[in-house]
């Protein structure tokens, strides 16, 4: 109803602007409204404030003539922001810097902290009282109010048709910037735009990510929580409840308000309430004995002296709330002392011949020092500065002459510094700088509720460094020294992650381990650089455990020992053969082939150890050559001895012949063999040689050492010479195997190259498929299996007869067989 009667009151006053452009008069419809305060001047200056904070009305009928509303409950604070407006006038009028020779009046306004009171206070502003009507149907040049953003809108929407600049002291709401809709609004104090994102900062700080919400049901409150619940989201915190109040509402819904805020499981309350609808539920929260409750307030209520008695104390102390920052004006306190005692004709001061002593409660039942207490003066001085400014404004259009800039043009250009050191500047939607400061509720010494500054707040400032703490302690919800906690789900551990449950808000969710390699110190699991794993609880990343064989542990020490074992017991076989060098079965073994083939047997159980070890570059390009040349050797050592025996027994005449000429062919055969290899493997190591490689494909927990072979072209190459060989050998062994008895040495090589070649053709699939350090694990095992293999086969007989059988060691014997079958 309150919004139709400020629509209706809209529409005449614009039809009487139309109807004042065509009168040389205007006429007045209606009882005027009253001023409380005034005072003539040059320069008239209004001011709504909201002196009395209660409001009684009747109801309203279409078919009656609605009684007069009543305006009752004194707000001594708002009161003393009027003397405020008084005294800035007064100093003004008494400067000879600024407005010279001009006199600066006021006409006050009770705005009663309502719409329709506040659409009267405008009306009559612009109309002006009987006995001073004057023909421009405004008689005031600028106006000062009002304390509310809802009968600020309604006064704006009124005194805006005419033009009048309004700059209000304490009306914060976002929607009053819209330069379109107000293009002569200004105002001193920052809008919720910025109020609203700093509690949104505030609560993330602290760690809230689960608050109720409650909000005054006018602009102030829907439009400055709209804006914080768009932030906190932002910031990634849930609003559990999101409740209205009005004053003048229906008692059932305040009760149903607390009792949600009862129910609800977040410990922080963040209240974007004016203070009307702050007293209502207040007074609802101690009937039903709500407390335990962090409150975070707006700057409406959060530095109201009142709400700090004894009454409330133990609700709201440990509160935290953004404020106007405080400020010191002299010669205020002064002021309102006189004024008070010239009201009640009392004195502040003992002793004053005549005058009683005032008690600060002459005739005001509800009273309080709210109207003396300059300790806090955050509004007061927004007031302060307001007036200011439309001095400043007129001193501009008076010092500038008829230079066609209207009182609003020259408010935006306003730039000044107050005697505090303040400046004065509007943007251009006609704000101020947004500057807080955090205030915490503490008790002092005395046990009195004191507004400590514990932080501040500039917009001005780069995203990261607008909200920053002091340190200051700070006393938190029933006066605990330990900071609530307002979450719905707990953090989750060390390892775990966030996982969102259905059907509830993003910060409600369960915690799910996190997987290999992923660490979580932040509710999400990150993964570990690729060189780093997750240690046991997911805490951290720690370097991934580099895995290749190494002589410390088991398996390769065993491949070592077995290594100097074959290469200790091929240094043996060695040493009997040089032993025994002149007897006829070392002779008729080709001396010269067995001890060649003997050391390249020695090479190849050593070069096993080349593949144990942390892989170097030198390292790799070393072990598949070595491998390769060794082995060629040995092969091709045990190819001239297998052609060398066939060809002996196929000859006709053996024993002349044949061993004159076999000893370069033998040379030449091993050398050209071997020289093959040693090729193939200068090839490989020129163009694509092996090098290290940390190979973390295979395995995710850890970085397997390994030499990349660089080409595998090559190494293929290498190791189908090798079976080329011994596939050569084999044939030609296999041919020899009728051979006699007694000199049995090409059946032991057929033998041999079977098991060389079955250990070889099991080790490709083996080697292919076997991981990490069990790959090279696998090739050394070739390599000893092969090697020892190739000793025993070969040399285990003939050291046997040597050692054991001295007697079967004669020519007799070795070509006996073949004598008898010849007689």
């Amino acid at each position: 109803m309150g919004d139709w009667i400020c629509v209706i009151s809209l529409l005449i006053v614009i039809l009487r602007f139309f109807k004042a452009e065509n009168d040389s008069t205007c006429e007045m419809y209606g009882s005027p409204e009253v001023s409380l305060l005034s005072k003539e001047g040059d320069i008239i200056i209004g001011g709504a404030f909201s002196i009395y904070s209660q409001i009684s009305m009747s109801f309203l009928s279409e078919y009656e003539t609605p009684e007069p509303f009543k305006c009752s409950r004194i707000n001594l604070r708002e009161f003393r922001f009027v003397q405020t407006m008084i005294f800035a006038i007064e100093e003004i009028n008494n400067s000879s810097d600024l407005l010279p020779n001009v006199s600066v009046g006021y006409r006050i306004f009770d705005s009663c902290g309502s719409t329709l009171p506040s659409t009267r206070a405008v009306m009559g502003l612009m109309n002006g009282e009987e006995n001073s009507w004057r023909k421009n149907c405004s008689s005031v040049h600028a106006i000062i109010g009002a304390s509310e953003s809802s009968s600020t809108i309604a006064m704006q929407q009124i005194s805006g048709v005419f033009q009048t600049p309004m700059i209000s002291h304490f009306a914060t709401c976002a929607c009053l910037s819209n330069r379109k809709e107000y293009p002569s609004f200004f105002r001193t104090i920052p809008s919720d735009y910025y109020q609203s994102r700093a509690l949104a900062k505030l609560v993330k700080h602290f760690g809230w990510t689960w608050v109720g919400a409650v909000r005054s049901d006018n602009d102030y409150g829907n439009n400055g929580m709209a804006t914080f619940i768009e932030a906190a989201s932002q910031e990634g915190i849930c609003v559990e409840y999101s409740e209205s109040i009005s004053r003048t509402g229906s008692r059932e819904n305040v009760e149903r308000v607390v009792r949600v805020i009862r129910r609800g499981t977040a410990g922080v309350l963040v209240a974007f309430l004016a203070q009307g609808e702050m007293d209502v539920l207040l007074e609802e929260v101690l009937t039903q004995n709500l407390t335990g409750l962090q409150w975070v307030g707006s700057e409406s209520w959060i530095t109201a002296n009142y709400l700090a008695e004894k009454r409330y104390a133990g609700i709201l102390t440990g509160s935290l709330g953004f404020a106007i920052r405080k400020a010191k004006i002299r010669g205020l306190r002064e002021f309102l002392l006189k004024f008070w005692e010239t009201t009640f004709g009392c004195s502040f001061r003992s002793g004053t011949p005549g005058t009683k002593l005032c008690s600060g409660f002459e005739r005001l039942q509800d009273a309080d020092n709210a109207f003396t207490d300059v300790s806090e003066l955050r509004i007061s001085n927004n007031v302060y500065k307001a007036v200011y400014a439309v001095a400043h404004a007129f001193h501009g259009l008076l010092k500038c002459g008829p230079s066609g800039d209207s009182v609003a043009e020259q408010l935006q250009k306003v730039n000044f510094t107050l005697q505090s050191g303040e400046r004065v500047h509007f943007d251009e939607n006609g704000d101020p700088a947004a500057t807080y400061e955090l205030v915490n509720w503490q008790r002092n010494q005395a046990g009195d509720v004191v507004f400590t500054t514990v932080g501040k707040y500039d917009a001005s400032q780069p995203n990261w460094n607008q909200f920053t703490m002091s340190n200051v302690k700070i006393t938190w919800a029933a006066e605990s020294w330990e900071r609530p906690l307002s979450v719905c789900s707990e953090n989750c551990l060390p390892g775990f992650r966030q996982a969102i449950i259905k059907g509830k808000p993003i910060c409600c969710f369960s915690c799910v381990p996190c997987g290999g390699g992923e660490i979580s110190n932040t509710n999400r699991c990150s993964q570990c650089p690729s060189e780093y794993w997750s240690n046991v609880d997911h805490s951290k990343c720690v370097p991934k455990v580099i895995e290749f064989l190494s002589y410390g542990e088991t398996m390769g020490a065993l491949l070592t020992a077995f290594s100097l074992c074959g290469a200790s017991l091929t240094l043996v076989v060695l040493c009997v053969f040089f032993r025994f060098r002149h007897t006829p079965l070392v002779k008729a073994s080709n001396s010269e082939l067995s001890f060649l083939l003997l050391f390249s047997l020695t090479l190849c159980f050593l070069c096993s150890l080349a593949f144990i070890g942390r892989p170097t570059e030198w390292s790799c390009m070393l072990r598949h050559t070595a491998f390769g040349v060794a082995f060629a050797l040995c092969i091709s050592c045990i190819l001239a001895k297998t052609i060398t025996v066939v060809m002996a027994f196929k000859a006709k005449r053996p024993a002349n012949t044949f061993p004159q000429c076999s000893a370069p062919l033998q040379r030449t055969s091993v050398i050209g063999c071997t020289l093959i290899q040693v090729f193939i493997c200068v090839v490989w190591l020129v163009f694509a040689p092996p090098f290290p490689h940390k190979n973390t494909v295979y395995a995710s927990e850890k970085i397997i050492l390994e030499c990349f072979l660089g080409s595998p072209v090559a190494f293929w190459v290498v190791m189908a010479y090798i079976g080329f060989l011994a596939l050569l050998c084999f044939i030609l062994a296999f041919l020899g195997r009728k051979l006699p008895d007694n000199f049995n040495e090409a059946k032991f090589i057929t033998f041999s190259m079977l098991i060389f070649s079955a250990v070889w053709l099991t080790f490709i699939p083996a080697y292919v498929s076997s991981p990490g350090k069990f790959t090279v694990a696998v090739e050394i095992f070739a390599i000893l299996a092969s090697s020892f293999g190739l000793l025993f086969c070969i040399f285990a007989p003939k050291c046997y007869i040597l050692l054991l059988k001295p007697e079967r060691n004669t020519k007799k014997h070795l070509m006996g067989r073949n004598q008898s079958k010849t007689q």
